[in-house]
């Protein structure tokens, strides 16, 4: 069953990019090189990740990631009270000041996830999000895509509640995120997780750069 893209982003003063991907794919590494090179343009950079960008955010991490069984519906819910407060209280307001926001996941991993590998559906799951969120969506959603093998080789020994799920479940992520990226393909960039990091990092400046105007300096680091 196809997955329905959520419909355009509202306008908005600053950047907003999403790094999305299964669990080892690298993004708080991306996330980390782009923000330093928007700084080095002189720009105002807001580095968050979902779920903690908040206190709120950060108790919620803790049940949802570190603590016992929590029910699929109820782990949607979860992640959706912490994009709710995390867009109202942190993007938002950095979006309208004129701030880049870079996050560490966003609506989609709740698609990928519990959407799709959850088996709940997906539609539901987006639509609860966009509520959520008020229907903000990134300029850009960076997917690094990373096999469920990768990842759990990527992650070494430590593992969270969702990364100790089986590769069949990682696996359906992947294709969750794939699928949403077939489907909406100006939002998005797809970049192969294994490459260089350097080279990954260089991408998502070119792929900026075009994009916008005033961004065009990163395509020439």
């Amino acid at each position: 069953m196809p997955i329905t893209p959520p419909p355009s982003t509202p306008q908005h003063a600053g950047l907003f990019v999403s790094f999305e991907g299964g669990d080892g794919a690298g993004k708080s590494t991306q996330l980390r090189l782009l923000g330093a090179a928007l700084e080095e343009l002189g720009r105002e950079v807001v580095l968050t990740r979902e779920p903690g960008g908040t206190d709120l955010g950060a108790a919620i991490r803790q049940v949802l990631l570190h603590g016992d069984h929590v029910a699929p519906r109820a782990e949607a819910l979860l992640f959706a009270a912490d994009r709710a407060h995390h867009v109202a209280t942190v993007i938002q307001p950095a979006l309208d000041r004129g701030a880049d926001v870079l996050t560490d996941r966003y609506l989609d991993s709740s698609i990928a996830y519990q959407g799709v590998a959850r088996a709940l559906h997906h539609d539901d799951v987006r639509d609860l999000s966009l509520w959520a969120t008020q229907g903000l969506l990134p300029d850009l959603t960076v997917l690094l895509d990373v096999t469920a093998a990768q990842g759990r080789a990527r992650r070494g020994g430590v593992h969270d509640r969702l990364e100790r799920e089986d590769d069949t479940f990682h696996e359906a992520v992947r294709q969750g995120f794939l699928r949403l990226a077939a489907q909406d393909t100006d939002r998005y960039l797809v970049l192969d997780a294994a490459a260089d990091p350097a080279q990954l990092h260089e991408a998502v400046c070119r792929e900026l750069g075009a994009r916008r105007p005033d961004l065009a300096r990163l395509a020439l680091r």
